[in-house]
């Protein structure tokens, strides 16, 4: 009996072990990236696992507990920016009072999910100037077009397969459409569009796959790298917003952040996990927002429950680089190797691109 304790003991505290450092593997297989996802819950766990290494005698308990230390100090590290306790990389700005501030609305709805009034009650309440649902099909939108209908420019991208969106905004658009970045069903969308203030800026709406059996993730890595290389090439603020899949301190999304140079609201100031919604212990901040380093920040914050398996994710940005400047950390510079590993990894990519592949 003693000896299947020990056993147990052994097996679960090299079973959190691995899950800590296998992501640190530079590989695309789903098992490997959805690691990177519970990053808490795993340090939650190796906490209660801990006293239980206790009762093992030397030499497994030093080992074990050695084994679970270092990972539970692994863990709490990753986790550790997006934390109030880390210094914040933007501080937020007041509000102008003088209809400068542009509001953002994004949110999952779940392709399932039958709470229609709940999604239009949250759209009329925060009358966004921007919105993005995911996760639309046909019907999501027909029960949409009454809210839609007090926005000027629409964008309806219909699709069964969980990618579908719809963006409408009543700023003025120069440019509104969805894109396909990678060879799968996955559209992106690109707006360019005017601020109050006279400010253009470009808007990227993104929801790539998640990893999941089956699915490994090179396209979603592809994706997300394509929608970064945007902001490098413009001039101009950039924005991105939507369902990531990814965990906010996954491998991607901090080659996402570099590659962008963006910044996250999130570093400094709270997890704000948006997902799972159904689950209050089961959850990870996946739904994201990043911006570039000239646009300041006046709120974020996570809406409530809309039937769905995310939270919608609520946002305020001026549009004003003198402000920003004052209030915004400015983004690292890319190493010259990983600047070199990322252009080698988009390039790969290129070829399995439709006829977008050209124009970003």
């Amino acid at each position: 009996m003693e000896q299947l304790r020990n056993l147990a003991i052994l097996s679960l505290a090299s079973a959190l072990t691995v899950a800590t450092f296998l992501p640190l593997v530079p590989s695309t297989a789903w098992w490997i990236r959805a690691l990177d996802i519970p990053r808490v819950q795993v340090a939650v766990a190796i906490g209660l696992a801990l006293p239980f290494c206790l009762v093992l005698t030397d030499p497994w308990r030093a080992l074990a507990v050695a084994a679970l230390v270092g990972s539970l100090a692994f863990q709490l590290w990753k986790i550790f920016p997006y934390t109030p306790l880390a210094k914040p990389e933007m501080k937020l700005a007041a509000p102008s009072g003088d209809g400068q501030d542009v509001s953002f609305l994004a949110a999952n709805i779940l392709k399932e999910n039958s709470r229609y009034d709940a999604v239009r009650s949250l759209i009329r309440s925060e009358d966004p100037d921007v919105l993005f649902l995911m996760e639309t099909d046909a019907r999501w939108i027909a029960e949409m077009e009454p809210v839609l209908a007090d926005y000027p420019v629409v964008v309806r991208v219909p699709k069964d397969n969980y990618y579908g969106f719809v963006f409408a905004t009543r700023l003025k658009a120069l440019r509104a459409e969805a894109v396909m970045l990678t060879s799968s069903d996955t559209p992106t969308l690109f707006a360019e569009l005017d601020a109050p203030n006279g400010q253009r800026f470009r808007f990227v709406g993104l929801h790539p796959r998640p990893p999941v059996p089956g699915e490994d993730t090179d396209e979603r890595d592809a994706q997300i790298l394509y929608a970064a290389r945007f902001a490098r090439q413009s001039d101009l603020p950039v924005v991105v917003l939507g369902d990531f899949n990814v965990a906010a301190w996954s491998r991607a999304a901090r080659m996402f952040k570099r590659v962008g140079r963006y910044l996250d609201p999130r570093v400094g100031r709270g997890l704000y996990s948006s997902f799972d919604a159904t689950h209050p212990i089961l959850r990870a901040p996946i739904d994201q927002l990043h911006v570039t380093p000239d646009v300041a920040i006046v709120s974020f914050g996570r809406g409530g429950k809309i039937g769905s398996d995310h939270f919608p994710m609520i946002t305020r940005l001026r549009f004003d680089a003198e402000l920003a400047a004052r209030l915004n950390r400015s983004p690292g510079v890319i190493p010259e190797a990983e600047a070199r590993e990322i252009e080698a990894r988009v390039d790969r990519y290129r070829t399995t691109l439709g006829h977008d592949k050209d124009r970003f």
